[in-house]
């Protein structure tokens, strides 16, 4: 049986679950809760992923995967999701690696308040990867909505993960205001059975 290494309030680890429930095979992974951050790195599974990081993927045909991108292509693959449709292959791709750019910067804005001490918090930096994903999600709204309405993709699920972050760890931020078309399609997203079962806690 698969073994995933897994936080429910991680958006790359959700992503993951999201691909699992929408694959209908959610109940042939084990889940195996995972806590900890740079800092304490031996909370994490080293033994499998050097980086210290999760998703990651222990199977027993091989040595274990990490990164949600490996994962979540592995996973494809071994169920039959088509969640990479070939027609648009790079368009997915990109989106799906624009969405993780989305978490990664939210992410850090998380660790510079949780890892550092106050007197070591700099401010200018969290605002910096907060223009990130707002210029990020200005593109988005001006530019990929046509993919966004198209058949499920990966890259789809990825944003969707992403944004329901942004709600979770940055709610007071208001990442919807000038983006009502990204917000209606958030709105329309969200109510998903896969979403809905991978709501982030913690």
């Amino acid at each position: 049986m698969l073994k995933l290494y897994d936080n429910p309030a991680s958006p790359f680890c959700r992503k993951v679950r999201v691909l699992l429930h929408e694959a209908g095979r959610a109940d042939e992974v084990e889940l195996a809760f995972s806590v900890g951050h740079p800092l304490a790195p031996e909370r994490m599974p080293v033994e499998e992923n050097p980086l210290g990081k999760i998703p990651c993927l222990v199977r027993e045909e091989g040595p274990a995967l990490y990164d949600s991108r490996v994962i979540c292509r592995y996973l494809d693959e071994r169920f039959g999701a088509g969640l990479y449709p070939a027609d648009r292959i790079w368009e997915v791709l990109t989106l799906e690696a624009t969405a993780d750019g989305i978490m990664d910067a939210a992410v850090l804005m998380v660790y510079e308040a949780r890892c550092r001490p106050g007197e070591m918090r700099y401010a200018p930096w969290v605002e910096a990867q907060w223009e990130k994903i707002a210029r990020t999600l200005d593109a988005l709204e001006g530019r990929r909505m046509d993919h966004l309405h198209r058949p499920l993709d990966i890259g789809q699920i990825a944003l969707g993960c992403a944004l329901g972050y942004l709600d979770f760890r940055h709610g007071g931020r208001n990442w919807r205001e000038g983006r009502a078309r990204l917000s209606d399609w958030f709105a329309e997203f969200s109510p998903r059975p896969a979403m809905q079962a991978t709501i982030p806690t913690g």
